[in-house]
């Protein structure tokens, strides 16, 4: 007991003074909270899409020798097929703007910090934020940057956009009014400058990079942050890709929506060549396959569904509500409460098991598929789906459900030593 606690404290000095410097940097604390006010939009959000893509695979569905429950799974997936654009529209205006929401949010949060007019300089941020990730055409808006695929833009934006108000009022850019006129009329006055100049800088920065690259702010990020597809054929190649994309998620860049299209394609692939492979009666030889792309993220970027199992047991108010709420979109790998909640953005406690959790499950998974403990995956199970429906179904295989459960406990044990030290400082502001 002693030497637990020894090495409580050890880490807890190490850590604890990195994150409270980083806790109370303005800048940092504006982005922790302003992600906060998307946290109900992002966990119901999460459930529509669950809805939207029932687990089951209806190549595989057989009405003639199906059960009634089969029955049931394959009716939802025609409903949901059928209705899918109905079904999606919470999501799509939930989670599917939460850089919108990111954007107001984290302008709102640095303009209290600095005690100016956060409501104001939070919309100039929102609507300087529309203007360089959207498109319009035939009157349509362009979704595609509004979602967490522009959070890392979201934040550049906000800050930047505060800081440039701040700046326009040192230097006396602003009109005077007399006091008789009334607020309102006052702060609508001395909004039109601020508004004017974020048009003219940020907007007039996007039109430069789509001069010079042909491509948005958020598409020339995403194309500079993309790293080549022919590493993720090798498990250390897949690693590395793996481990790139959920170092972008600590610093707010959607690094899954980054790593998605080489990892996923090449599970993809893999597991076609599988499944061909067991067509012929033989036995399946590529490791790379979708499996290893979902135990990559087995519970979300980070496996954080070991971290939620310890957060539903916390004595934190905030990460025992958190991790309740976040249990059942993180059996089917939606982590974006938790990322963007505990937060784990800029979060170097719980950023360490972060990158480390899916690096250990990762090359557990490569060994017992080397060793035979497991099955290869041959079938290209659906997306959104519970893990351990993935994991039976990727397969046909219950000992693959049974190895996924134990990596799980896995995660679980490497984030518990961070977990612990994270509880205590929140443990203390709750406290305050």
């Amino acid at each position: 007991m002693e030497k637990e606690k020894s090495f409580f404290n050890k880490l807890d000095a190490v850590l604890s003074p990195i994150g409270n410097k980083l806790g109370n940097e303005k800048h940092l604390q504006a982005i922790a909270n302003g992600m906060l006010f998307g946290l109900p939009f992002l966990v119901i959000g999460s459930f529509f899409l669950i809805f939207a893509n029932p687990p089951i695979d209806l190549s595989r569905y057989n009405p003639q020798t199906a059960n009634a429950f089969m029955h049931f799974m394959a009716n939802w997936k025609h409903f949901a097929t059928a209705h899918y654009d109905a079904i999606t529209l919470p999501y799509n205006l939930t989670m599917g703007i939460y850089g919108v929401i990111c954007a107001f949010g984290i302008g709102h949060e640095l303009s209290k910090i600095y005690k100016r007019n956060a409501a104001m300089d939070g919309m100039i941020a929102l609507t300087t934020y529309l203007m360089v990730t959207t498109t319009v055409k035939n009157s349509k808006i362009s979704l595609t940057y509004l979602g967490t695929n522009g959070i890392f833009v979201a934040i550049i934006i906000a800050l930047l956009s505060v800081e440039l108000n701040r700046l326009l009022l040192k230097l006396h850019l602003q009109i005077k009014l007399p006091d008789s006129i009334p607020p309102m009329v006052a702060v609508f006055i001395n909004s039109l400058i601020p508004v004017t100049a974020n048009i003219i800088v940020f907007y007039g920065a996007n039109l430069l990079v789509v001069a010079l690259t042909a491509h948005s702010f958020p598409v020339f990020i995403t194309d500079l942050l993309t790293p080549a597809t022919s590493l993720a054929t090798n498990i250390w190649g897949f690693i590395l890709i793996v481990t790139l994309g959920n170092l972008l998620w600590l610093i707010g860049v959607n690094g899954a929506s980054i790593v998605f299209p080489i990892v996923f394609t090449i599970g993809v692939a893999q597991t076609g060549l599988n499944a061909a492979l067991v067509n012929k009666g033989m036995d399946p030889t590529h490791l790379m396959n979708l499996q290893m792309f979902r135990i990559s993220v087995l519970g979300g970027s980070g496996n954080t569904l070991g971290l939620i199992l310890l957060m539903i047991r916390s004595k934190s108010k905030k990460l025992k509500t958190l991790g309740s709420l976040s249990f059942i979109p993180g059996l089917c790998s939606i982590n974006e409460p938790i990322i963007f909640g505990c937060p784990i953005v800029f979060n170097p406690i719980l950023g360490i098991p972060f990158l480390i959790s899916p690096i250990v499950n990762l090359l557990l998974t490569y060994a017992a598929q080397n060793m035979h403990l497991i099955s290869l995956g041959y079938i290209v199970d659906p997306s959104f789906t519970p893990f351990f429906a993935q994991a039976y179904m990727c397969s046909l295989d219950w000992r693959n459900v049974i190895f996924w459960i134990l990596l799980i406990f896995i995660a679980m044990l490497i984030y518990w030593p961070f977990f612990k030290v994270y509880e205590k400082n929140q443990l203390k502001l709750e406290e305050n």
